[in-house]
């Protein structure tokens, strides 16, 4: 009697960073290989410490909002042990070598992998001036990690002036948060205060830390940092001195691709460009913010948020199991908020910058537009801004822009599903949108914005 076949050896996939891309990747695998009935064998080496945590809840930790960095986990590594992962912390991976199928790791014994998924998220920019004689000095941390959470919670306790360098989404959220804590802040930038904004919702921005009691110093050079026995003391600018006994290092974050510099597959950004599928070359995926993302319209850019790595992680994951799921791309959403005490302000925006509209044949035409959250008459009413964009020809919307008062951001994903099926700014203007008085006016504000950009491009054809 003929002897039954012996099974196949499982897939040995290999998930390099154990946060949102690769977590998502490593259990949408396992679902879909139960599914699609795939055998696989998934190994999972994170650098650091932690796991499936928040980033972006950082600045609510350093606030004193959150409680504690652990209800910024979503799983713990326990929870992902017991779904089937060989999870191993503590191991870096330094050199992958795709001919040989084997990844190097720091201190420990190369592991082989017959896939792999390079997931290995993004390293915050220090400046040399971060460290004296190359050691860091103590006082002056990035808002990366948990352990930067812990950190900034335990230092903005303690009082003391706060200099924040760099107007980003993660230096204005850490503003908020140390003058939560009833610091001294100064926020330092080499542009503008969220320079990605046009200038109009800028300034707004400016004027609300301002208010808040943030001293705001823009088109600033930081050229060093004082320190006494190793801690810092005061950060020096070309011009001033200002005091600090701590230092929030908000300058963006990098691709941390090292591992692959060898191979020729990385951007002129240093990112990886998997395919809609999420792969890079066969048997090589990728997602996370060690890549750059592709717009609906067509371009690449770096865009590390935690919306694309999750969702291209759960695509890598379906394909890498068996399934077959596609990135459908993104629009350019992002938001966030200056909310300390008094001062309330919500920042959000979509589509296409300025500087990406780089076809002859668009022709913006940009309209700001200002009115109130909620009906006029109403306690709940803010004031909003709202900058929209449009091209001239075809009409198709192009951007929105809003900074405003409680209840403003979330506007923002109205005009980010006209984006997403490519509509016209007629189409935003005319949208079946909700109304009462406590949370709208009659004609919604950003249909107004968009109604204004649409006569402005009817009066200027007239002409």
């Amino acid at each position: 009697m003929a002897s039954e076949s012996a099974a196949p050896d499982p897939v040995r996939v290999l998930v390099v960073g154990a946060d949102a891309a690769g977590m998502s990747a490593a259990h949408q695998m396992l679902r879909t290989a139960r599914r699609t009935g795939r055998r696989l064998a998934v190994t999972v080496l994170e650098a650091g410490e932690d796991t499936s945590y928040s980033a972006c809840g950082i600045p609510y930790v350093a606030s004193g909002e959150v409680d504690s960095t652990d209800e910024l986990v979503a799983r713990t590594a326990d929870e992902h042990r017991a779904a089937g992962l060989d999870l191993r912390f503590g191991a870096r991976v330094t050199h992958i070598d795709l001919d040989r199928r084997l990844a190097e790791v720091a201190g420990a014994e190369a592991v082989a992998f017959d896939e792999v998924v390079v997931a290995t998220g993004a390293r915050p920019v220090m400046p040399p001036w971060t460290s004296v004689d190359g050691v860091p000095v103590d006082g002056v941390h990035a808002a990366k990690t948990l352990r930067d959470a812990d950190t900034w919670a335990r230092r903005l306790a303690t009082g003391g002036p706060v200099v924040v360098v760099g107007g980003g989404y993660i230096g204005v959220e850490m503003a908020e948060a140390a003058v939560r804590r009833g610091l001294d802040v100064t926020l330092v930038t080499r542009s503008r205060v969220l320079s990605s904004f046009a200038p109009e919702i800028s300034a707004v921005v400016v004027a609300g830390l301002r208010k808040a009691g943030v001293e705001v110093v823009e088109h600033a050079t930081v050229e060093g940092v004082e320190a006494s026995d190793g801690v810092v003391r005061a950060l020096r600018l070309a011009d001033r001195t200002l005091p600090a006994d701590h230092v929030v290092v908000a300058l963006g974050v990098t691709p941390a691709t090292d591992l692959l510099a060898h191979t020729g597959l990385l951007s002129p950004s240093g990112a990886l460009r998997p395919d809609e599928r999420g792969q890079v070359v066969p048997g090589v995926w990728a997602a996370g913010d060690c890549c750059e993302v592709r717009s609906r319209d067509g371009f690449w850019t770096y865009a590390p948020l935690g919306t694309h790595a999750n969702k291209a992680g759960r695509v890598v994951g379906e394909n890498v199991a068996g399934g077959d799921l596609r990135f459908p791309g993104m629009v350019g959403s992002a938001i966030t908020r200056f909310a300390p005490g008094p001062v309330h302000l919500e920042i959000a925006r979509t589509g296409i910058l300025d500087v990406q509209v780089t076809d002859p044949s668009v022709d913006p035409v940009v309209v700001v537009t200002e009115g109130t959250t909620a009906s006029g008459f109403m306690p709940e009413a803010a004031p909003i801004m709202i900058r929209v964009s449009a091209d001239r020809t075809t009409r198709r919307l192009l951007s929105v822009e809003i900074v405003g008062g409680p209840g403003a951001g979330k506007r923002i994903d109205t005009a980010a599903a006209v984006l997403w099926y490519g509509g016209t700014v007629d189409d935003l203007a005319w949208m079946d949108l909700s109304y009462a008085p406590p949370v709208a006016t009659a004609w919604e504000v950003l249909q107004i914005a968009a109604r204004r950009v649409a006569e402005r491009i009817d009066r200027d054809a007239q002409r």
